[in-house]
C-alpha cells in the first residue's frame, strides 16, 4: 500500500506501460483516472478496478482535454497527487531530408506538447496543496543519439530538459518532477515495430531478450511501472529533476557482446611496449 489514499492521473493508460502502471498503482492503494484516445478499451479496462478507477477519453494534443482529465480527478477523487505523462507514439520515421513537416509536427504534438499540457495542469492543482509528483516518459533516445527517429529523439530529449527546468521551478511548492528513460520494452507499440503485430507481446519479448545486455532478459512494461511507482511514492521524496533509466545499461555503454578489452592481456604501454 505504498500509494494508499493517493490519486493519480495517467495518460495513455489503456494499454502498454500505462496499463501496467494503472494495475500496479491500484494494487498499491491508489485511485486512478485513466486518459486515452482508445475509448472502448479504456472504458473496459477501467471497469476492472471498480470504484478505484475512472476513464475519460483524452487526446493529449488537445490542452482542454488534458485539463479536463485533471479536473475530473479533482472532482471525482478530491485531489491529484501523481501525474504520469505516459501517452506516446513512435511518430515520424525516416531520413531527415525526407521527413514531412506535417508528420514531424504531429509527432511533437503528442510526445512534447502532451507532456507540457500534463505538467501545466498538474502543477495548477498541485501547487495549492504544496505537494505532488509529476512523472513523464522520456526514452533512452532522449539520452543518446541514434536510438530513435528524429522527431521522437528530439521530443524525448526535450522531456529530459523540461523535467529539469520544471523541477527547479516547482520544488519550492513541494512538487517533485522526474522522468523515466526506457529502452524498447515489450509493449504493443514495440511489438508492432518488431513483429508487425501489436498483440504479439511474446514475440517482442523473444526478440528483445536477444538484444538485451542483461542476458536473456527483455524489458517489460512492468519494469517501467515499478520505476513509476517509486517516483510516485514518498520513498523518492528527496528526488526531483531526475531521469531514471530502465534500459539494462544501454545508456552506460552496455552491449550484448560486452565491452572492449573484456579479456585479460598484458597492459599496454608507450611505444608499443607491453607488461610491467
Amino acid at each position: 500500500m505504498r500509494l494508499k489514499d493517493k490519486v493519480a492521473v495517467i495518460t495513455g493508460g489503456a494499454s502498454g506501460i500505462g496499463a501496467a502502471t494503472v494495475e500496479r498503482f491500484v494494487k498499491e492503494g491508489c485511485r486512478v483516472v485513466i486518459g486515452d484516445i482508445q475509448a472502448k478499451p479504456g472504458e473496459a479496462f477501467a471497469a476492472q478496478f471498480g470504484a478505484a478507477a475512472k476513464f475519460a477519453v483524452c487526446d493529449v494534443t488537445k490542452e482542454d482535454q488534458v485539463a479536463a482529465l485533471v479536473d475530473l480527478a479533482v472532482r471525482h477523487f478530491g485531489h491529484v497527487d501523481i501525474m504520469f505523462n505516459n501517452a506516446g507514439i513512435v511518430g515520424a520515421i525516416g531520413p531527415i531530408d525526407t521527413t514531412p513537416y506535417a508528420e514531424w509536427r504531429a509527432s511533437l504534438d503528442v510526445l512534447l506538447d502532451g507532456v507540457f499540457f500534463g505538467m501545466k495542469h498538474a502543477a495548477r492543482v498541485m501547487k495549492p496543496r504544496a505537494s505532488g509528483s509529476i512523472i513523464s516518459m522520456s526514452s533512452t533516445a532522449g539520452l543518446m543519439g541514434g536510438l530513435g527517429p528524429h522527431a521522437y529523439a528530439a521530443a524525448k530529449h526535450a522531456v529530459v530538459g523540461m523535467t529539469k527546468n520544471v523541477g527547479a521551478e516547482l520544488c519550492r511548492f513541494g512538487i517533485r518532477v522526474n522522468a523515466i528513460a526506457a529502452a524498447s520494452m515489450a509493449t504493443p507499440m514495440v511489438a508492432n515495430v518488431l513483429t508487425g503485430n501489436p498483440a504479439d507481446i511474446d514475440g517482442a519479448k523473444r526478440i528483445l531478450a536477444t538484444l538485451s545486455p542483461l542476458i536473456n532478459r527483455p524489458g517489460l512494461a512492468e519494469d517501467v511501472s515499478n520505476a513509476a511507482l517509486w517516483l510516485a511514492s514518498d520513498e523518492s521524496g528527496y528526488t526531483t529533476g531526475h531521469t531514471l533509466t530502465t534500459d539494462a545499461g544501454i545508456t552506460i555503454g552496455a552491449t550484448v557482446s560486452g565491452p572492449a578489452f573484456a579479456e585479460y592481456s598484458p597492459m599496454l604501454r608507450e611505444a608499443g611496449r607491453t607488461g610491467l
